[in-house]
């Protein structure tokens, strides 16, 4: 019986700030990208970006610990896959913070995951929420086009 990659099909996964678990996360989305013929090239750069966000919240969001809670809602339709990251922590949201500087040093930690996620998804949105932050990224099927920081109007 073959998938219908027409139909909207989502996954939801509930992990804890565990370190450990992040892999886990990654291999089942990317295995959603691949079921909906994303090439695998998209399935790896969705994969990465999953994995930075994550670090991201356990890094800023949450701090030492590995009892913070994280939601990550991932649905396909059409082509089209979304990515919707909850979590209960104390971080920021990045696009609040100021410019990062022209050049950054690839040796040193910060900045990049961030770079990544707006270069390889077509949107990243983080929305505030009163008790931590939900971060939306979609992505086509094929290359990522420009990529957006804020809700389209």
């Amino acid at each position: 019986m073959a998938l219908d990659t027409d139909q909207e099909h989502k996954l939801t996964i509930n992990l804890n700030t565990d370190p450990t678990l992040l892999g886990s996360a990654r291999s089942a989305i990317e295995k959603l990208a691949a079921t909906h013929k994303f090439d695998a090239k998209s399935c790896e750069e969705i994969g990465l970006v999953v994995n930075e966000a994550l670090a991201n919240v356990i890094r800023h969001a949450y701090g030492v610990g590995t009892d913070g809670p994280i939601q990550i809602d991932v649905a396909v339709l059409d082509g089209e896959l979304t990515i919707k990251l909850r979590d209960w922590g104390k971080g920021v949201n990045p696009d609040m913070l100021p410019p990062s500087p022209a050049s950054i040093d690839p040796l040193k930690p910060g900045g990049l995951g961030l770079m990544c996620m707006r270069s390889m998804m077509d949107s990243v949105v983080f929305e505030p929420q009163p008790d931590g932050m939900l971060l939306t990224m979609k992505r086509r099927r094929g290359e990522p086009r420009a990529q957006s920081a804020t809700p389209a109007a």
